[in-house]
């Protein structure tokens, strides 16, 4: 998914298979607008030859129908040019309103098709990527899954819309035409061809040009879309070391290669539409200079300029049409990519294992784990927590501490082991229910645009405001949140930016714990806290984790030193595990960290 190669646009058997499957529940309207495609293209030569029989009766011309209307036309009205006159012009105004309506069902018929596997797209899409496996993001820039889910899938409505079926329909209408003319008078149709090469020509080449620039267009939105992700929600880290003018330098870049590429296409916009105009000039000039002198050759001459710009009409557009079609191939074929990608969170097993009950016994056993298939960031890992225990995880930065929660409820897959929970391995749980049994509250705390309430039920309606504020009296930020404008329904910006980061580490914490987990994970949940908010948490603490399974992960060991087990990590492998006095008395890595913090806190 990461992959920088460009797609091909191709519009293979297999692509097309991929998206019809989104296709196929909207088969009438699909096949609907085949049906009108062929009846549009059939209309367009009816009324040019009207007109021209039109033309020839006003001119005392004799006019000779086809054998089929002849024989079921035979009324005398027929012979008197007025009449004949008046009712071909009705029937002309009649066919005129039933060729519009056919052209706005087409129309509407294709753009709604459209929009129904656009909306189809995007949740299939969305589904995706919401099971995908972290190490994904890990190595996927979000601008680009942001690209894919809108940007691209909008471009896929174009298929139909203005790509695949109007092509077609285009098509069928210049061929049809083409056959009517060669009907009428063969040699008057080949006279009036004789530029239409330079017109292939030309449509080829503005086909291929304007492709290349729209292929770099779609590349560029993709970086622009990632970069300006990237820099928004990371703007802090950019203002504090004064990067502005150097993060602008490289969207400037970027934005320079999207209108480079755009400028491009306009130009051959641009040469493309003139050339089609002096094609369509030569070729009525030839007509006209053909049929020069011949006063009853006037409808002749009408019909067939009218039947040159109902090809050159078509064809003014049909390149671009075919670009449009290809681009949203290109969008097509990444958005499969998405789709396709196997690295998703494995579904439950048939009999997935759903217990009443979770006491919360954890066992590690030979783990090895690592965010890349090449490197293990965690070696032959093996403990066990006993249910109702708490365990502290310690050691210096990029240890393995945050890794090894980041397993226990199924966010990464390990490399070799097991974890077992009561007695049971984790991949056997319903994930669901394996989740909803383990509460986290991570060192980086995200709240989502919305209410403090909604951030900390995540809007389930199942939990109510009372088990809200029972679970926020609990650990003691009741008052605080009552304080705010709204209280609960006070509105938080994205990421909880109007919030101090003690208050947002705190409505975390609420959050994991509202739904009363077997197993209750802490990572650096003091790190970032203010010494008032840190009592808070470390009282709730003191609360929650008796009799619940825990897992404590902080460089402050004062908060750890009442765990009945410490664990002491160092690249990725265990170095010691114990009580904190027994680790105290054995010396080694722990009492080096201990001493080391005990210091820095006296001094």
């Amino acid at each position: 998914m990461a992959s920088n190669s460009t797609p091909s646009g191709t519009i293979t058997l297999s692509l097309w298979k991929k998206l019809y499957v989104f296709v196929k529940p909207y088969r009438k309207a699909w096949y609907g607008s085949w049906v009108l495609a062929i009846c549009m293209a059939m209309a367009a030569p009816v009324r040019p030859y009207l007109i021209q029989v039109t033309l020839d009766k006003a001119m005392g011309k004799t006019i000779h129908w086809p054998q089929w209307i002849s024989d079921k036309w035979q009324y005398p009205f027929a012979q008197d040019a007025v009449t004949f006159i008046v009712m071909v012009t009705v029937f002309q105004l009649l066919f005129l309103l039933m060729e519009t309506s056919v052209r706005f069902l087409f129309s509407f018929t294709t753009s709604r098709l459209g929009q129904w596997v656009v909306n189809d797209l995007r949740q299939a899409v969305y589904k995706k990527v919401v099971n995908l496996e972290l190490r994904q993001f890990d190595k996927t820039p979000i601008g680009t899954l942001t690209t894919r889910t809108i940007n691209d899938i909008e471009s896929i409505n174009d298929v139909f819309s203005d790509g695949l079926i109007p092509i077609i329909a285009d098509l069928l209408t210049i061929l049809i035409t083409l056959a009517t003319m060669f009907w009428i008078n063969w040699k008057l149709t080949l006279i009036s061809l004789v530029p239409f090469p330079i017109m292939l020509v030309a449509t080829y080449y503005f086909k291929e040009s304007v492709n290349k620039s729209f292929m770099q267009v779609r590349n560029a939105v993709a970086e622009l879309n990632a970069f300006v992700q990237e820099h928004i929600t990371g703007m802090q880290v950019v203002q504090a070391f004064s990067a502005e003018e150097r993060e602008m330098e490289k969207f400037s870049a970027i934005n320079a290669r999207h209108r480079e590429a755009n400028v491009r296409a306009i130009f051959a916009y641009s040469v493309f539409f003139p050339v089609v105009e002096v094609v369509l000039a030569l070729s009525t000039g030839l007509l006209v200079w053909w049929v020069s002198g011949g006063v009853a050759e006037a409808g002749l001459l009408v019909s067939f300029i009218l039947y040159l710009n109902q090809i050159f009409r078509p064809l003014r557009v049909i390149a671009d049409k075919f670009n449009v079609l290809q681009m949203g191939m290109i969008a097509a074929e990444r958005v499969m990519k998405v789709l396709d990608n196997p690295d998703t969170t494995p579904a439950d097993i048939a009999q997935a294992y759903q217990p009443n009950k979770v006491e919360g016994t954890i066992e590690f056993r030979d783990v090895y784990f690592g965010y890349d298939e090449h490197r293990d960031v965690l070696k032959n890992i093996s403990f066990t927590v006993p249910a109702g225990t708490t365990v502290a995880l310690v050691g210096h930065t990029g240890s393995g501490k945050s890794s090894i929660i980041s397993l226990i409820n199924r966010l990464y897959p390990l490399h070799r082991g097991n974890i077992l929970l009561d007695g049971v391995d984790i991949n056997d749980y319903e994930l669901a229910l394996l989740r909803k049994n383990i509460g986290v509250v991570l060192q980086d705390v995200f709240l989502f645009s919305g209410t403090i309430a909604d951030n900390i039920t995540l809007r389930n309606p199942a939990i109510t405001r009372e088990q809200v504020v029972e679970a926020a009296t609990l650990i003691g930020v009741h008052d605080f949140i009552s304080q705010l404008p709204g209280g609960y329904d006070y509105s938080v910006m994205e990421r909880g930016n109007t919030l101090s980061l003690g208050q947002r580490q705190l409505i975390s914490f609420i959050r994991a714990l509202l739904y009363n987990p077997a197993v209750l994970i802490l990572d650096e949940a003091t790190s970032s806290v203010d010494t008032e908010s840190e009592q808070l948490i470390e009282q709730a603490i003191d609360k929650l984790i008796s009799g619940r399974t825990s897992i404590i992960i902080a460089h402050r060991l004062s908060t750890i030193q009442k765990a009945d087990q410490i664990i002491v990590l160092s690249n990725g492998v265990i170095q010691q595990m114990g009580t904190h006095e027994s680790l105290l008395a054995a010396g080694g890595m722990y009492k080096e960290l201990y001493s080391k913090q005990f210091q820095e806190t006296t001094t």
